[in-house]
């Protein structure tokens, strides 16, 4: 079986059924005694009725006991070293499920890891989810072919063989039936294809909607939308949950025919079987042993419409993996080097540039205008942008991402300590804190931490946690706040340093309050390095060197934030919705506050107005 760290090797990318025989080849030897132990295994299930049908003829019609005993001997011994073979070619079919389950899951990790940031961009969260925890179960037991699947051809081969010596009538029966039988299933099982790929393309849809609304059901809960996201969650679950229901119309049908028409053939071949021997053309023994193989062969033959219900749904999920696998990272075709010294960014597409060394911001009146902006600026899309004289694609994308950093808003934040999500290459230094009873762990005293927290005003988020930065966090943080988890990737991105740092909206989820405090530090933690931040804030664009206005994607003005505010009214509009915003905010916040504190002092006064009533009765 596959190690941990070993290379899973090149999957083959040209097709589903490719994929399924490049698994196979990755485990020749294993695959080989599968095959090996589930075609013996068969052949000597083929054998009893031989041998059952000896003992009758040779032994219990005449009253010979030592014949008797000999073949019943023989029947006892092969049943036992049966039994042995059953048990090792299950353990060996295991071993080959779990290797193709793990080494597949080792490819499609490794992909997701090639891909990086283009992977959000081409495939949505719910598709790979569903790939990780679906698809491989699928395509891992598809590979049962290989043991069973070549033991049945084997078992069917060996009967009919078996059978011509008893009668050729009864073996061309058997020859010419058993081929009829899987092809009537052959239908069902491209139906079966159809509907469940449509079924797993749904259940991707629908996963992903699961990821977006256990991260938003607390904004949609403050918005009012969570009952509207609700109803559509509701109709999207019950088209998933009827085409199931097609899924399993056909699964039922193929299962039962694949019992069912086996039986109903071992019925015709017995009542054929009895004729001849009502006719004294075979001998009750021989009766007996085409009973026996009839029966046997149900085996096989159910093997074979199981196997190609496993291969068919096998085909399906191997081709969503392949279509995975042959997506592409970002290209690096660069072979330039990055400016030796800080230069202009620009994005002829927009008209947008960033001089080195400010703190600059882009206002837009459709917020995707800025984010594509950034994204083109930080090379994760295709453009034309420039660094000094320099194309951003010319030069070679690890200088790229060295020096430039794009920090979004929801960035991934991995589940471990507080500490290693703002401070990775710090991981190790929890194991050094000190065990005194306040919280004094190493991170903390780092400096270039503690600034990149007191600029992300992320300080408070440190002392309310019981350990400090070595406080457990979920994956995604979930367990702060949404203004705590946009603070930590601000921190984040902070400490990392960069001599280009683009952010997009990084105080979107932040009260008034805690706003003017990030956008009052930002500057003097950037100071020096080139900063952009996407943002439509008052608090913010106050602060900044140089504003840049978008309209329909192009800049229409230049200037600082005060400046647009006299001379652009399409800007002072953007600007103002979200004063007018924050103003509602800031009268709701301040509402709550006095309705609270009431509310403590009718809770306070009241039980001390009854308790005085109460002296007064007494008295």
């Amino acid at each position: 079986m596959i190690d941990a760290y070993e290379d899973p090797g090149t999957p083959d990318r040209r097709g589903g059924a490719r994929y399924l025989w490049w698994l196979v080849m990755r485990q020749p030897g294993r695959c080989a005694a599968g095959a090996m132990f589930g075609s013996v295994w068969m052949v000597l299930l083929a054998a009893t009725p031989y041998l059952m049908s000896r003992a009758i003829d040779d032994g219990l019609e005449p009253g010979d006991m030592s014949a008797l005993v000999l073949w019943s001997g023989a029947l006892f011994a092969v049943g036992a070293f049966n039994a042995w073979l059953s048990i090792m070619r299950h353990r060996t079919m295991t071993r080959v499920r779990m290797d193709a389950n793990f080494r597949t899951v080792k490819v499609v990790v490794g992909q997701a890891v090639r891909l990086g940031s283009a992977l959000s961009r081409q495939m949505g969260a719910g598709e790979v989810v569903t790939i990780g925890v679906g698809d491989v179960q699928t395509i891992s037991q598809s590979l049962t072919v290989v043991g069973p699947g070549v033991g049945a051809v084997v078992a069917y081969l060996v009967v009919a063989l078996l059978l011509i010596s008893v009668s050729p009538l009864l073996a061309a029966v058997v020859l010419l039936g058993i081929p009829v039988l899987v092809l009537l299933v052959g239908p069902l099982l491209g139906r079966l294809q159809g509907s469940e790929a449509e079924y797993r393309e749904r259940q991707g849809v629908l996963t992903a909607r699961i990821g977006d609304l256990a991260g938003g059901l607390r904004v949609l809960a403050g918005l009012g939308g969570k009952d509207l996201i609700s109803d559509a969650f509701r109709r999207d679950s019950g088209r998933l949950r009827e085409q199931g229901y097609r899924v399993g119309a056909v699964t039922s049908w193929v299962q039962a025919l694949g019992i069912g028409l086996p039986t109903l053939f071992l019925a015709v071949v017995t009542w054929l079987a009895a004729r001849l021997a009502a006719q004294g053309h075979i001998t009750v023994g021989e009766l007996v042993s085409v009973y026996g193989y009839v029966a046997v062969l149900v085996g096989p033959v159910s093997f074979w419409v199981e196997c190609g219900y496993q291969i068919s749904r096998g085909l399906v999920c191997a081709r969503r993996v392949v279509r995975f696998l042959r997506l592409e990272p970002v290209p690096d075709t660069g072979t330039r080097d990055a400016p030796s010294e800080p230069s202009v960014l620009h994005d002829p597409e927009s008209g947008v540039s960033i001089r080195p060394g400010r703190l600059t911001a882009l206002v837009a009146e459709h917020p995707a205008d800025a984010t594509a902006v950034l994204d083109r600026l930080a090379r994760y899309a295709p453009s034309n942008a420039m660094w000094g004289d320099t194309r951003l694609d010319d030069i070679a994308l690890a200088q790229v991402r060295a020096r430039i950093l794009l920090a979004d808003h929801e960035a991934d934040l991995f589940a471990g300590t507080l500490q290693e999500m703002i401070a990775p290459s710090l991981r190790g230094a929890r194991n050094h804190a000190s065990h005194r009873d306040e919280p004094a762990d190493a991170a903390r005293q780092n400096p270039a931490t503690r600034k990149a927290l007191h600029a992300a005003a992320a300080e408070d988020i440190v002392q309310a946690l019981p350990e400090g930065l070595n406080s457990p966090m979920t994956a995604q943080a979930r367990n702060l706040s949404g203004g705590q988890r946009q603070r930590v990737r601000l921190a984040r991105a902070l400490l990392a340093d960069p001599e280009i740092l683009l952010t997009v909206e990084p105080t979107s989820a932040l009260d008034a309050h805690t706003e003017a405090t990030v956008a009052s530090r930002l500057g003097a933690a950037r100071q020096g390095r080139t900063t952009v931040v996407t943002t439509t804030s008052p608090l913010v664009l106050d602060h900044a060197d140089t504003v840049r206005f978008l309209k329909d994607g192009k800049v229409a003005a230049t200037g600082t934030h005060h400046e647009l505010l006299e001379s652009t009214p399409d800007y002072r509009a953007v600007v103002a919705r979200d004063t007018e915003a924050r103003d509602t905010e800031a009268r709701d916040t301040e509402a709550r506050d006095t309705e609270a504190r009431d509310t403590k002092a009718r809770d306070t006064e009241e039980p001390a107005m009854e308790a005085q009533a109460t002296e007064e009765a007494l008295g």
